[in-house]
Parts: C-alpha cells; structure tokens; sequence
C-alpha cells in the first residue's frame, strides 16, 4: 500500500490564497490539453481558443511533458537522485518521482506550484516509494530565497549534493531578464555536477501569426507569454555546459522514436550540466 505524501504531515505557515476560478490558470489550461479532468469552465475556455488560434498547441503540451519524462530518466540513469521541478502543474503520471524512483526507489524529489488547486492535487495524489521522500512547497517561483529555504526542499534535498532543476514551460510566464536572474539564482544554490533542464516557448519555428494569435489569446485570459528566439533561450543556460543536442524543440531532444520529428512545436528545450 503506498505510504502518505510526506508534506501531508506538514502544515504551510500562511493562509492559501483564495481561487478565482473565473480566471484561467496555466496549469489548468495545460492540464485541459493534456485531456485531464482537473480545471475549470475559464480553463477550457481558454485552450479551445488557444487551439483555434495555434492548432498544435496540444501537441506542444504533449510533447513538453514527455520531454520531461526522458530528461527525469536520463538524469536518474546518470546517477542523479535528487530533483527540484519549479512550476510542476497538475500531477499527471508517470511524475517525476514516479520516473526517478523507477530508477532509484531511494530518489528525493521536491515539486514547487504558485496554485492552490495545484497544491491540494498534489497533496491527495503523489505518493512515494517506501525508501524515497517526496515534497510539495506551494509559492512563487520568483522568491528564490523562501524557496531555497523553504522546510519542504530542506528536510528533502541537500543542495551541497548534485540534484536536478527541472523548469519546464514555466519561464515564459516571465520578463527576459527577470527569467535569466531567477535561473542564476537558482543555479547559484545547486552544486557541482548539478544539471538544469529547461523548456520555454519559441517565436521562431511558427509562422508570426500563430505566434502572435496565441500571445493574445493567452493574454487576454491574464496568461502572459514570452516567446524567446533560440539565442535567447541558449543564454539562460550561461555559465553551464549544454549537453548533446543542445537547445532544440522539444521533441528532437533524445526522442525515443522520430514518428514526431515533423511536428510544430513551440518549445526550445535543453538540458546543462554545472561544473
């Protein structure tokens, strides 16, 4: 029988923010397109649009999440065993404690989400192996340092060991500059031998009213997205050693078949490793 979630036994030390459903939330749109059952009649709203204007917006969500599954496992197999995911969205197995686990059933994994519907998914569902720990901090990315010191990831995780930064589709909810100081940050805490994977959302590889279709459609639901060429998402991993095939779509990072190669996919992805 799986064991309890270790942050049911936690208690947060702030009131959750009230949820206004009447407003569409990222994760919950994602969690619509990737065919889930937990967002709301905004959220739906929301990616119908989003699909009217940008139909492979679907795939892209897709595609992402199953890149997230070859980077878990790869890193795992590469003999990684602890994993920070910032902005982890709703829980859709396999997880990344799942994957990891597989591996190692002793592997620790932290996810961090700004919404509260997030955090009480996450808290109903994700559970562990009977060696691993699992944690869930529900906050705002941007506050690195409450991250970084938050009980949850320092009773989980111990930075002063090579750990794994997953920060998928995420960074594009932020401004270019504020989203390359949030990844310094971050790395800054990891130690040597650390990796980071990162996926954010490209203007290049789509035509310009695509791209700018589902900007305003997405903004219109208070869903800002910045869309970064390949330079551009190549800087945030400054100071890192990209790993082979550097920053490409998504779906072209390892894939484990090419039955996907001629998709449209409107995410940039890589993984990098600190020295």
């Amino acid at each position: 029988m799986p064991q309890d979630s270790d942050w049911t036994r936690r208690k947060l030390d702030y009131e959750p923010p009230r949820i206004d459903t009447s407003k569409a939330h990222s994760a919950r749109v994602a969690d619509y397109l990737l065919g889930g059952k937990d967002n709301y009649l905004s959220d739906r709203e929301a990616a119908e649009r989003l699909m009217k204007v940008a139909p492979g917006a679907a795939d892209t969500v897709r595609q992402n999440r199953w890149f997230l599954h070859r980077v878990t496992r790869y890193l795992a197999e590469q003999g990684i065993r602890q994993f920070l995911e910032i902005g982890s969205g709703i829980p859709t197995s396999p997880n990344v404690h799942e994957i990891a686990q597989q591996v190692d059933p002793a592997a620790r994994v932290v996810y961090l989400d700004s919404d509260p519907i997030v955090a009480a998914h996450s808290n109903a569902r994700l559970t562990r192996s009977p060696e691993g720990q699992v944690a869930y901090i529900l906050a705002d990315m941007r506050d690195a340092d409450a991250v970084l010191s938050a009980p949850e990831l320092t009773g989980t995780l111990d930075l002063g060991l090579p750990t794994a930064l997953l920060i998928l589709s995420t960074l594009h909810h932020l401004a270019e500059e504020e989203g390359h100081d949030l990844v310094r940050q971050y790395v800054a805490a990891l130690a040597p031998g650390s990796f980071v994977a990162l996926s954010v959302a490209t203007r290049t590889d789509d035509p310009v009213d695509i791209v700018e279709g589902a900007q305003a459609t997405l903004g219109s639901q208070g869903i800002k997205v910045l869309n970064r060429s390949l330079a551009e998402t190549v800087a945030l991993f400054d100071g890192l050693e990209l790993l082979e095939p550097g920053v490409v779509p998504v779906h072209h990072w390892r894939p484990a078949n090419s039955d996907d190669a001629e998709l449209r996919i409107g995410l940039y992805g890589g993984v990098a490793r600190k020295r």
